[in-house]
């Protein structure tokens, strides 16, 4: 476990409103995210992104937003993703490794931390998607980040 601060960064993404069960419907998602920054000219300047905010329990709803990191915002953009620059990120991060059905797992060890060392989690979780294998999900390779106060 590591406590860091994430730096400011450009995204493109969607959001919406989601439950867990409806998670699986939503990874299509990254491809309309790299086709409209093509589009758009922008480079691409990092991994897909899952920022989860109010997430509480598994069967209650919450906000996703599905993010791409990106060089540039396009000003006056009117499309059906939106633009914007992240504030920095306080978080405790660990790398899961392996499929994303054990990612609870990752999840828990990283609460105890976070209570061993009384800290106060900020509702926002963060999920970075270094490489997502879905023909071998052992090969796949998360970072976690779990916002901090």
């Amino acid at each position: 476990m590591l406590v860091k601060e994430v730096k400011p960064i450009n995204f493109i993404f969607y959001r919406t409103e989601t439950t867990v069960d409806n998670l699986i419907n939503l990874v299509p998602i990254a491809k309309e995210l790299f086709k409209e920054a093509v589009q758009l000219q922008l480079h691409i300047t990092g991994p897909i992104h899952w920022h989860y905010f109010g997430f509480t329990d598994n069967q209650k709803p919450f906000t996703l937003e599905i993010a791409l990191p990106v060089s540039a915002i396009v000003p006056d953009y009117d499309g059906k993703l939106h633009f914007k620059r992240s504030e920095p990120f306080k978080c405790v991060t660990t790398i899961h490794e392996g499929g994303w059905n054990e990612i609870p797992s990752s999840y828990n060890k990283m609460m105890q931390f976070i209570t061993k060392h009384k800290m106060e989690p900020s509702m926002m979780n963060r999920e970075i998607y270094i490489n997502s294998d879905f023909q071998n999900p052992d090969a796949n390779v998360t970072e976690i980040q779990i916002g901090i106060y």
